[in-house]
């Protein structure tokens, strides 16, 4: 079986409240803003900043979808003060779309800046605070703090593979920060797991 192209053409539309950047996010993945749902769509990416929560026409927009089991995920933005949690965006987020998967977690450096993100997964540290971001093993303190989400994402996942997003019935829940390219290319990867419109 081969696998999507890197360069194919994909329709790719972003939601979100203003607050979470919907229009940076669509010209970060070539994609576009709409304030409609799009139902021929190839992937739409949901936009939440934690501090605005999540408004209303968004709920509206992925609710709408949810009859053409269009493959979606979310990008927590604006996790750039101490008191913005990922965590608890996505919280929100299962109450207001789906059951969310968190394959990946923030990790903040001392200044309370999102600096690095833990893979669940494997539990390997992709840190951006260097260029090119660089993949190093986590410490044991890590391991503990992250033990419960990494125990919640692994079951979820026992249920399913990651084919489970292109097939539109997964929906992964991503840390974003276009300027500083924290998720960029993890957002990516995922994009380019989907066939192209050709």
């Amino acid at each position: 079986m081969t696998s999507p192209s890197a360069d194919a053409v994909r329709r790719i539309h972003i939601y979100g409240h203003v607050s979470a950047s919907p229009a940076a996010i669509a010209q970060t993945f070539s994609g576009q803003h709409s304030d409609t749902p799009v139902p021929d769509s190839d992937v739409a990416i949901f936009a939440i900043n934690p501090s605005a929560g999540i408004d209303q026409e968004t709920i509206d927009i992925w609710a709408a979808l949810d009859d053409f089991q269009i493959p979606r995920l979310v990008v927590v933005t604006g996790l750039d003060g101490q008191e913005l949690d990922f965590e608890d965006a996505v919280m929100v987020a299962n109450r207001v779309f789906d059951q969310l998967v968190t394959p990946y977690l923030v990790l903040h450096d001392d200044v309370g800046s999102p600096a690095a993100l833990i893979r669940l997964e494997d539990l390997s540290i992709l840190d951006y605070s260097t260029k090119p971001m660089t993949v190093k093993p986590c410490d044991p303190e890590h391991e503990e703090l992250v033990k419960e989400f990494r125990d919640e994402f692994l079951e979820q996942m026992s249920e399913m593979s990651y084919g489970a997003f292109a097939a539109g019935i997964l929906f992964p829940a991503i840390p974003l920060n276009v300027t500083s390219g924290i998720g960029v290319d993890i957002v990516q990867s995922f994009i380019e797991q989907l066939p192209s419109s050709s």
